[in-house]
């Protein structure tokens, strides 16, 4: 019987031990007995996902291990999450990526505006646009924090350098924002989009009910139009399908030619509907070959410095995703993360990860949990991930 595939993805989940959890990561601090499991049956080890030089972002990580080699695919994040969104960009217009954030005392207080909603933050992205639009600039709302800025005939602004709010929790944004080559009109915009937010009855009332407010937003993740990328079944033989509640990985799977599976209740975070994400992607298998389960929470919760929900959503992911997906017996499946989000820097790491093929046609390798530690000591490491996928599908 010729097998299925599924590759799960853990966002982030891979870190650094804690020093106050006795030295221990959140992989090996998770109680994860399906993960265990099939780390004694399978093929366990170490994979770089993101190429020397390049910065660890999930974009990069997740389109290596995806079988595309980000030194000739990746042209900027922000274009990626643009396909998902259905924003196209013309050969005069830059898109840049829009967090909501909250700036508090001229420090990074909080780079997800505290998890502002979806309603909410569409709400703000409307007035910036009432406010700022123009011919040249148009603000497109996303998901939860995460937005797009699109700006015409300025093609400077691709030259500035603009770090990640998510880099600089608690730390003074002065030397952080945009540098070089068009910086003036994105540092501008973000100035004047703060007088805006200021007074705005969203965040009066996200104050009143004690909720992190929306002060400003930030600008990075910079980009023109990407490249062609060869579809996923050409270049694998293999039809797929994703399920993700981030439009990154919505868009690498737009560019990829992938079916991208619309299951309600899958989120960004901890109220993702974990056991309806993976009937969703199992249900998918009866028409494509294989199956790509992204799971967000684990990331967001490494941002925010937090190690209960980090190691909290490892475990629902394994008891709620990885339960099922064992009960497969012709499935094979890949399990891994794309970076480490340790909580110590609540930012990414560009560092080896665990991952685990499991399924028809691989043996034991003599690993015992899946852990960043265990990975290392089966010696096992592939140097480059986005060879990872030619191995599992081979």
């Amino acid at each position: 019987m010729v097998p299925k595939y599924a590759i799960l993805i853990i966002d982030g989940a891979a870190g650094w031990p804690l020093v106050d959890r006795g030295n221990k990561t959140s992989l090996e601090l998770a109680c994860t007995p399906n993960l265990d499991a099939i780390s004694r049956e399978g093929h366990l080890g170490l994979t770089n996902n993101v190429p020397p030089g390049m910065e660890p972002s999930s974009a990069i990580a997740c389109m290596s291990l995806l079988g595309y080699n980000p030194e000739i695919y990746y042209r900027g994040r922000a274009a990626i999450e643009a396909i998902s969104m259905g924003v196209g960009i013309d050969s005069d217009e830059a898109i840049f990526r829009c967090n909501l954030v909250a700036i508090k005392a001229g420090s990074m207080w909080s780079y997800c505006a505290g998890h502002i909603s979806d309603t909410e933050a569409r709400e703000l992205i409307g007035a910036l646009n009432a406010y700022l639009g123009s011919d040249e600039v148009c603000f497109y709302p996303g998901v939860g924090y995460r937005h797009l800025l699109k700006i015409k005939g300025h093609p400077e602004v691709e030259r500035a350098i603009c770090i990640p709010p998510h880099d600089i929790p608690g730390k003074p944004i002065t030397n952080f924002l945009p540098q070089g080559d068009g910086s003036n009109f994105l540092r501008k915009l973000m100035k004047d989009a703060e007088a805006i937010l200021h007074d705005h009855h969203v965040n009066l009332e996200r104050i009143a009910r004690g909720a992190i407010p929306a002060t400003a937003i930030w600008l990075f993740w910079g980009s023109g139009a990407i490249p062609h990328t060869p579809p996923f079944k050409e270049k694998y033989g293999l039809s797929a399908a994703l399920t993700s509640g981030v439009d990154l990985l919505r868009g690498l799977g737009l560019m990829m030619g992938m079916t991208i599976l619309d299951i309600p209740g899958v989120t960004d975070n901890l109220d993702n509907d974990f056991a309806a994400q993976a009937q969703g992607a199992l249900a998918a298998l009866e028409q494509h070959d294989l199956t790509v389960i992204h799971i967000e929470a684990p990331d967001e919760a490494g941002h925010s410095g937090k190690a209960d929900e980090k190691i909290t959503a490892i475990e629902k992911a394994d008891a709620l995703v990885v339960s099922r997906l064992r009960r497969e017996r012709n499935l094979r499946l890949l399990v891994l993360p794309d970076h480490p989000t340790p909580i110590p820097i609540q930012t990414h790491a560009a560092e080896p990860v665990p991952f685990l093929m499991w399924g028809p046609g691989f043996a034991t390798n003599g690993g015992q949990r899946f852990t960043e530690s265990e990975a290392r000591r089966t010696g096992i490491s592939i140097a480059n991930g986005y060879n990872i996928l030619e191995e599992f599908v081979r």
